[in-house]
């Protein structure tokens, strides 16, 4: 056996050294093919090389001056690399990688990069072993089956040294372990595998023709067995393409496929064909590809194989592993499910190095290396570098503390009065509270601890565990200093530690203080100190009690009557200014009304002294136009102008074809003609007011009775159609009963064919002028946050699920706009205000599909009470509306020029469907050009045309 191997070893060797002779003819060829090519280099390009190369020594310097400031910048140590590389600086480009490799784990390109090049580097057979160092520190950052395949390669080429050939096993073992469940690229490293094997088997087969001793033939055997071994092992995984490898292996096997393969390979196909899909859409997406992730790993979790759970989980975080939520929810099926130290301890490491900012990571570690029995110095250790990770609130480094602390606290045996561990658990409180009051005050500008969370823990175990009163008084009355003496859950709080570990002298004391400082809940204290006297106290107690907590509630309600009485006259006082803009924007209307109609009388005056003659003829005719069919061009140019009544169709309104619309016209206008024949009984009570509804929809009575007559029995349902007989989008419901009216409100933003579908009471505007659309608050709510920045495809039952963990949750509301597209914005109002607060601390900030989303608490803008609820647009811009007739727009007021012709004569104003209207040119220069004239105006004509209007 011995000899064999030495005989293996020998043939190795010679491999190796044609090897090395290839790659050395390879680099001198390169080398002389890059001496060519300088010899043809110009002058000029030379000239343009050496500026180039002093812009990026310049920016070299530059970034290492910024690293040097800040060592966490992780796109400045990427560019770094990369110029060291472009300019071959390649002992400093080591030390730049090094310096990268100590703060973050690497990517697969980086360490494919670096290794490549240590492997260039080192020649020799001593500086071999920093090459595997190297390689053993690269697969610990991601599971990555290229950085696996170049080990195993890279360790084929040392397989002549003494152990050689076991050690390339191993490694191979190692990666088929780590990677040979990877769906895709698993394949590639069980070839390798197999390739390796078979050079094997060439160097121990005899030569033709001659008889091999009994050795030779264990030998052989042996190396035959091994690549059965790999086959059999290969087929029971399910890989892509695993029909090719079953043909190889019924070619190679001189014997066949045995039966138990055969049904391996078929149980490991089944599965390959499960995951197909799955794989087909990783192929198809987009990285980083973490929603088909995810999907992937709900279906492997399902399936309950931990090994192909922790592939699938590896190859997500391989892509996303910047990622906190993935690293937490790998980390946890690990402590739960395998619980295998190492790969427990080393994912943990690995998470906190990818998301160092996340707190939750660093707390799971923490528990994580209590779980495993680690020794103290190795979870002080990762305590300390939690601290120096950086996160993002306050409240973060409150809960790290606790993790800590409840550690130290388990090392505790309270049997014994004084021990090692209880000073050191007494030291870590101490440091935690000056660690709160002075480095992150600093930063944040508050504690994060405003309840004191730890010291009253700490107060606890020393009334507890140590029977020390006294120290639980003292951390009491330092809480009780920090503003939380007029909280009376805060006194409750003590009042039960006393009542637990104390005596009643001081459950007495601390009631007392209790009623003399609690302001949000006094009555309670005030009950609490009663039942006490009732249990405990004598009658001059009682009597006191009594006294006490009298006094306390008289001066409680005389300050909340002062509040309120100065709340009712800052609500008189604001009533009182709406009141005047309502008088001042009312008078100011009424004045512009009479502005403009003193204006058109003295221009119809004009214009019927100028040109009698002339429109005289079209005056005759114009009733005629506009009731009957005759001249469609007209009607419908002042419809596509100005719209109907002055207001632009909603987004999805088509126009009926001709013959379509005239019927719909007929229709309409006999269904309209039979409803005005019976006179209308009208009951506002038991109405309402439905709008915002698709101009395009069909048929809206009959929708409406469907969609409304579960609210109860309907009287009637009038559709609000125009003169044209084409609906406007809004209609009234009126039912037989009042109390119908609740139920149907509730009907409020239901969709109707894709649009938000508006209910509202149905109120005289005229009678009611101060009745107010508008349902939602506009004070501010702290039960209830605001959210923006969301995707548009983000769902009520999405953003439900994102928040639950928070709170309970009473409502969700996406804003929307009136064609029923989101906005990016939404409510979510929780049971309290804890809960909300909560929400905010942990959601802002928070990436959802790639938006970051800002989250506050609600506190909507103060509305304009002059302004029509719903409207953004100040009253000064608002045109008063037009009135007409019952013949509709007069024709003097009607442009007969095409729109192209138009020109603007002046500013251009809004008008309240927020479009422009133009201003309508002179009528003498509109007649000119319908009689068709073609002359063009001088500037007298202008002139005349400004002075006649």
């Amino acid at each position: 056996m011995a000899a064999s191997s030495n005989a293996e070893q020998t043939q190795l060797q010679d491999m190796e050294e044609e090897d090395a002779g290839m790659e050395e003819r390879e680099m001198e060829s390169d080398d002389e093919e890059e001496e060519g090519m300088g010899v043809e280099n110009s002058d000029d390009e030379e000239d343009d090389s050496s500026e180039d190369e002093k812009e990026n020594e310049a920016e070299i310097q530059r970034l290492e001056e910024q690293l040097s400031i800040n060592a966490f910048d992780y796109n400045c140590h990427v560019d770094l690399i990369k110029l060291l590389k472009q300019e071959g600086e390649l002992f400093r480009l080591r030390k730049a990688r090094q310096k990268m490799s100590e703060l973050f784990p690497l990517t697969e390109e980086i360490w494919l990069d670096w290794l490549k090049d240590e492997i260039r580097l080192t020649e020799e057979e001593s500086n071999r072993e920093k090459v595997y160092e190297l390689f053993e520190r690269a697969v610990k950052d991601y599971i990555c089956p290229d950085i696996w395949l170049e080990y195993a390669q890279y360790s084929i080429g040392g397989m002549g040294s003494p152990g050689g050939i076991d050690k390339v096993r191993s490694i191979f073992e190692r990666a088929v372990t780590a990677v040979g469940l990877h769906m895709t690229k698993g394949q590639t490293v069980w070839e390798a595998y197999r390739e390796f094997e078979n050079a094997i088997l060439s160097t121990v087969q005899p030569p033709p023709g001659r008889i091999p001793s009994r050795e030779e033939q264990e030998l052989l055997n042996t190396q035959l067995e091994r690549i059965h071994t790999l086959f059999r092992r290969q087929l029971a995984v399910p890989l892509m393409d695993m029909e090719a490898t079953y043909a190889e292996y019924e070619e190679w096997s001189e014997c066949g496929v045995s039966e138990s393969v055969v049904h391996l390979y078929k149980k490991a196909l089944q599965q390959m064909e499960k995951c197909k899909p799955f794989e087909e859409s990783l192929l198809a997406a987009e990285p980083p590809k973490l929603a088909e992730y995810q999907t992937y790993i709900d279906f492997e979790l399902k399936e309950g194989d931990p090994a192909r759970v922790q592939i699938t989980f590896e190859r997500t975080l391989a892509e996303n592993c910047l990622v906190p939520d993935m690293w937490a929810k790998y980390t946890t099926y690990l402590d739960r499910q395998l619980k295998i130290k190492d790969l427990v301890l080393s994912t943990h490491e690995r998470a906190v190095r990818n998301c160092p900012w996340t707190m939750g990571l660093w707390k799971s570690y923490v528990l994580a290396l209590e779980r495993h029995g680690a020794d103290h110095q190795t979870v002080s250790d990762v305590f300390e570098k939690a601290l120096n990770a950086g996160f993002i609130q306050a409240t973060d480094y409150v809960e790290i503390w606790q993790a800590y602390l409840d550690y130290l606290r388990r090392r505790v045996d309270f049997s014994k009065e004084s021990s090692k561990e209880l000073e050191e658990l007494r030291g870590a409180f101490s440091r935690s509270l000056d660690y709160m009051k002075q480095d992150v005050e600093e930063r944040f500008g508050e504690s994060g601890d405003p309840s004191c969370i730890i010291m009253q823990i700490w107060a606890r175990i020393e009334a507890l565990h140590c029977k020390n009163m006294q120290k639980a008084r003292e951390l009491w009355d330092n809480i009780m200093t920090k503003g939380n003496a007029k909280y009376a859950n805060m006194w409750l709080e003590y009042y039960n530690l006393e009542r637990s570990y104390g005596d009643p002298v001081h459950c007495r004391k601390a009631l007392h203080r209790a009623v003399q400082c609690t302001s949000d809940y006094p009555e309670h204290v005030s009950e609490v100190l009663l039942t006490f006297e009732r249990v405990e106290g004598t009658l001059e107690d009682w009597d006191l009690a009594v006294q006490k907590t009298e006094t306390r509630l008289n001066r409680i309600n005389e300050q909340r009557a002062k509040v309120a009485e100065k709340e009712a006259a800052m609500a008189r006082q604001e009533e009182e200014r709406a009141d005047q803009r309502r008088k001042a924007k009312s008078d100011k209307k009424a004045q512009k009304k009479a502005q403009k109609g003193t204006r058109a009388g003295e221009k119809r005056k004009a214009e019927q002294d100028d040109y009698h003659d002339e429109w005289n003829e079209d005056s005759e005719q114009a009733p005629k136009r506009h009731r009957g069919n005759g001249d469609q061009t007209t009607e419908e140019y002042m419809e596509t102008e100005t719209g109907l009544f002055g207001r632009t169709a909603p987004p999805g309104f088509k126009p009926a074809p001709p013959g379509a619309k005239k019927a719909q016209q007929g229709a309409t206008a006999t269904a309209q003609k039979q409803k005005d024949d019976k006179p209308e009984l009208r009951n506002d009570n038991s109405s309402v007011f439905i709008s915002n509804l698709a101009y395009t929809l069909e048929e809206p009575e009959a929708k409406l009775r469907t969609l409304f007559e579960t609210c109860g029995p309907i009287k009637q349902i009038r559709p609000v159609f125009s003169n044209k007989g084409s609906f406007k989008g809004y209609c009234y419901v009126q039912f037989e009963s009042p109390a119908s009216v609740p139920e149907a409100l509730k009907l409020d933003r239901r969709e109707v064919e894709s649009r938000p579908m508006f209910v509202s009471p149905c109120v005289d505007k005229n009678k009611n002028p101060d009745f107010k659309v508008f349902k939602y608050n506009t004070s501010m709510e702290k039960q209830k946050i605001f959210i923006s920045g969301l995707p548009f495809s983000c769902t009520k039952e999405q953003l439900e699920e994102l928040c639950k963990s928070h709170g309970t949750i009473k409502d969700v509301r996406l804003v929307t706009y009136r064609s029923g597209k989101p906005k990016g914005l939404a409510y979510v109002e929780f049971s309290d205000e804890a809960q909300a607060s909560q929400a905010v601390l942990k959601m802002d900030g928070m990436e959802i599909e790639g938006n970051k989303i800002s989250v506050a608490i609600s506190n909507p803008p103060r509305r304009n009470m002059m302004d029509k609820p719903g409207s953004s647009r100040p009253t000064t811009e608002m045109m008063p509306r037009q009135v007409y007739g019952s013949r509709g727009r007069g024709r003097t007021q009607l442009s007969l020029l095409p729109r192209s012709l138009h020109r603007q004569s002046g500013s251009v104003s809004k008008v309240e469907n927020g479009t422009a209207a133009e201003q309508v040119p002179s009528t003498a220069s509109a007649a000119a050009n319908a009689a068709g004239e073609t002359k063009p105006l001088s500037n007298s004509d202008f002139a005349r045309m400004l002075l006649s209007k």
